[in-house]
């Protein structure tokens, strides 16, 4: 992380005995970065996530939950993000980042262990709603990359958090199914004590972002008044990036919540296959966002990568299934995957740019609040549309909905920050 800009930083963490000093440059005599530590605590908080997904429908069935129960212990995660993420982010600008995210760790615990410990189905979703909440910080953490990044080197931060997000989809369904193996409740244990553990390290490890002089002092409210108030009362051009982001998200999860269904009914493939499909997506997803967007932005700027990004999207989600083979797919897959590396960081990047150091949280979690909401109406998108419209559907509707965030990009003008 380049330190040029950043300002003068502590050169100790925070310990039980003392306060914590602020993180902006990398420990003199560690050499251990905050960006690095961030990394390490989303990529553990992933994992974590990852361990659950791929098993929380099979394990709903002991409980009785059918197809919908199952669809929403997967959508109330996301709900419950939508509606929480405002209000970490608004509070982490008033107390700091760090408390926040101490929090979410340890509450993440919380409700892992009642999943593995559960008795009824009613006990799993109240489990499941707490993890939506308890992950709704994800925003923080960007807000927490924009205070010790300076401008320049921000989309390079923002894709550190993507990086983490790829890896911890590979890494974490690979460790659920092997916990599996001694009984259905051990993923979710197993996953209760990592994020318990990843809390434990990150209260040693993890300094505060956010100076006191410039955390905001007005009250974190979270309402509903208060969110909305957020996207509609902020710039033309926050609001055009706000829709951006959300039509980005929307595509993606409309594709990603049908693809196994999709690969099924055209390729007869089988449920080890699909898993391969997505490790591969996942690797090559945070291979581009942790090392070829940083040298992307230095060269093209925020958002002439970003447009790269949605442009390629959108030509391999109609490419998918226009493929005749498999090998076909995986280059559109390949293509998918660079494509959401270039353009994810750098579009929160600019969504980072339009806020001042005093409101990261609340700009930033209302991004993120935006995409959670995407995610509830993506997946019911992509499976009405593969019902009832047509195989191909769910892809060509997102790469539309991909070309209309392109062309709001291009509509959207954005001073670019000195590299």
């Amino acid at each position: 992380m380049s330190s040029t800009s950043s300002s003068a930083a502590a050169r100790s963490l925070r310990t039980p005995s003392g306060p914590p000093r602020l993180a902006r440059r990398p420990n003199a005599a560690t050499g251990r970065s905050p960006l690095a530590v961030v990394f390490v605590t989303v990529f553990l908080d992933l994992v974590g996530f990852g361990i659950v997904i791929p098993l929380l429908p099979l394990y709903g069935e002991r409980f009785g939950a059918g197809p919908v129960a199952a669809a929403w212990l997967l959508a109330i995660y996301s709900l419950m993000q939508f509606f929480f993420a405002p209000g970490w982010g608004r509070l982490s600008d008033r107390i700091g980042r760090r408390p926040v995210l101490l929090v979410g760790l340890f509450g993440s615990a919380a409700s892992y262990l009642a999943f593995g410990l559960a008795g009824s189905l009613a006990v799993l979703f109240v489990a499941r709603a707490v993890s939506g909440m308890m992950g709704a910080t994800i925003g923080v953490a960007q807000a927490y990359i924009a205070d010790v990044t300076p401008p320049q080197d921000r989309a390079k931060g923002m894709g550190m958090i993507g990086a983490a997000f790829g890896l911890g989809f590979i890494f974490g369904p690979a460790t659920g199914g092997l916990l599996s193996r001694f009984g259905p409740e051990w993923p979710f244990l197993g996953a209760a004590l990592l994020s318990a553990l990843n809390g434990i390290v990150a209260y040693f490890r993890l300094p505060e972002s956010l100076p006191p002089s410039l955390r905001a002092q007005q009250p974190a409210r979270a309402g509903l008044r208060a969110r909305l108030a957020t996207v509609t009362g902020a710039s033309p051009r926050l609001r055009r990036l706000y829709a951006i982001g959300f039509l980005t998200t929307l595509a993606l999860s409309a594709v990603e919540a049908i693809m196994a269904l999709w690969a099924v009914r055209k390729f007869g493939m089988t449920p080890e296959g699909i898993g391969y499909g997505f490790a591969v997506i996942g690797l090559i997803a945070a291979l581009a966002q942790g090392v070829l967007v940083g040298k992307l932005v230095r060269r093209m700027g925020e958002r002439r990568s970003a447009m790269l990004g949605l442009g390629l999207l959108a030509l391999a989600m109609a490419a998918v299934p226009a493929a005749p083979t498999i090998p076909l797919v995986g280059v559109a897959l390949a293509a998918w995957a660079i494509g959401q590396g270039a353009a994810t960081p750098s579009v929160t990047a600019m969504i980072s740019h339009q806020a001042g150091p005093a409101e990261q949280g609340r700009i930033l979690a209302a991004s993120q609040s935006l995409s959670a909401l995407a995610r509830v109406l993506g997946p019911w998108w992509g499976g009405v549309a593969l019902a009832h419209v047509g195989l191909a559907a769910p892809y060509v509707s997102a790469s539309l909905f991909l070309a209309a965030a392109l062309c709001v990009l291009a509509l959207t003008g954005i001073v670019e920050v000195a590299r």
